[in-house]
């Protein structure tokens, strides 16, 4: 691209990345690598979970919960323990309404590694165990709705 050409980009577009719909997200603090679908209707991001179980430690509510990782090294179920950011009531696209813990995470998708929040959810029926929802995107991605895995994936990854 000439620089003529750049200059006629918008500047809320500029150094953003292009995402496909479906990306594989890592959480390297967890040492989870999950599939996820890309959804911009969907404010807040959401992870698969089960089991999810809460204490009290010292003034910090804490949330345990356990998931799988999509990594073939590491795809047995793990449990985690996190602090509760939040608790909020979200919709689910079918118009149920339930209470969710919200937790920080630090997310790893392709070479960008941000803190986004999430929420925990029972996502054993859907296909993919992570939504990553518009409020992880806005600042750094742009979504190509009709690509999958532009950041790389292995092989089964692009059947799906």
């Amino acid at each position: 691209m000439n620089p003529e050409e750049a200059s006629k980009i918008p500047v809320w577009l500029q150094n953003r990345l292009v995402i496909g719909a479906k990306e594989v997200v890592s959480f390297p603090d967890l040492n989870l690598t999950v599939k996820a679908k890309v959804d911009t209707g969907a404010k807040t991001s959401s992870l698969h979970a089960y089991e999810i179980t809460t204490e009290l430690r010292g003034n910090q509510q804490w949330v345990s919960f356990t998931t799988a990782s999509e990594d073939p090294d590491e795809g047995k179920p793990i449990r985690v323990s996190q602090p509760v950011y939040d608790k909020r009531l979200i919709r689910s696209s079918n118009g149920e309404e339930s209470q969710r813990y919200v937790i920080r995470l630090w997310m790893q998708l392709g070479p960008v590694k941000q803190r986004i929040e999430v929420t925990l959810a029972d996502r054993s029926k859907m296909k993919y165990p992570m939504l990553l929802g518009r409020v992880a995107l806005e600042e750094r991605f742009l979504v190509a709705p009709g690509a999958s895995y532009l950041l790389g994936a292995t092989e089964s990854q692009h059947q799906t």
